[in-house]
């Protein structure tokens, strides 16, 4: 699995640099009657193709090692709660996982839980 710096930087090369170059060569080939454009295009989609495989292989490995949830921060006049919700029970969610991501959610009103409680007291 890759990760970090050097997902960004490969991700980098196969989203920007490649295709700029390949367009670059294309265009400076026709223009100045450089040798093999044909071959070096196609060098470089063959690698930027290749690239985006890894990548797509790489991004899917560490979304299945992943748990994600949300982290809800709920505004009162009271001041914030935060809860850490996940899609199931956390034993289960969370068994054999690596990381947990959490989405950020913002909103006002009581959390279900909290409203639950002061419903039944």
């Amino acid at each position: 699995m890759i990760t970090g710096k050097l997902y960004n930087g490969l991700k980098f090369l196969a989203l920007v640099a490649f295709p700029a170059l390949g367009t670059l060569y294309f265009a400076i080939a026709g223009i100045w009657g450089l040798p093999a454009a044909e071959q070096v295009i196609g060098t470089i989609v063959a690698v930027d193709t290749f690239l985006g495989v890894i990548l797509q292989i790489s991004s899917t490995n560490y979304n299945s090692s992943t748990a994600q949830g949300t982290l809800a921060i709920y505004e009162t006049d009271e001041g914030k709660t935060f809860n850490l919700e996940l899609a199931g029970d956390p034993e289960y969610v969370l068994e054999g996982k690596d990381r947990v991501v959490f989405k950020v959610q913002k909103t006002t009103g009581e959390p279900a839980a909290r409203q639950r409680r002061s419903e039944k007291a």
